[in-house]
């Protein structure tokens, strides 16, 4: 029993370090983003809304490209176009379905409507 127990929690535990092996795809978090940009990795916001169909066909290839392992290094912060106002005017975002690309603390690209994957692959690899 004592075994078979051992054996979840471990397993549970590689489960969770295998998810940290690829980019992360996080909710935004005013705080963690603040703290990757500040430290100079590379991050990504995606100013996201559930209505917008630009978002809805860019959202699989996001999702896609996350578990690439080029991308591994990038934390792509998904923000809820809708309810994320002070951020959207802090960078300057007028549209849903735009990427805000950030490399050593610094605004490096954006884009915005971009629905083909080569594109929306080049935009994230700004990052790196």
């Amino acid at each position: 029993m004592k075994a078979r127990i051992a054996k979840l929690v471990f397993g549970l535990f590689g489960l969770m370090f295998a998810g940290h092996l690829l980019a992360d795809e996080v909710p935004f978090n005013q705080q963690q983003f603040d703290q990757t940009v500040a430290a100079g990795k590379p991050a990504v916001v995606y100013f996201h809304a559930d209505w917008c169909p630009t978002c809805r066909a860019q959202q699989p290839i996001v999702s896609r490209l996350a578990k690439e392992p080029s991308f591994k290094p990038v934390t792509i912060f998904v923000a809820d176009f809708d309810k994320e106002s002070a951020l959207k005017k802090s960078l300057r975002v007028a549209q849903q379905s735009t990427f805000v690309v950030f490399k050593q603390g610094h605004e490096v690209n954006r884009s915005t409507g971009q629905t083909q994957e080569s594109a929306i692959r080049a935009t994230l690899q700004g990052a790196l």
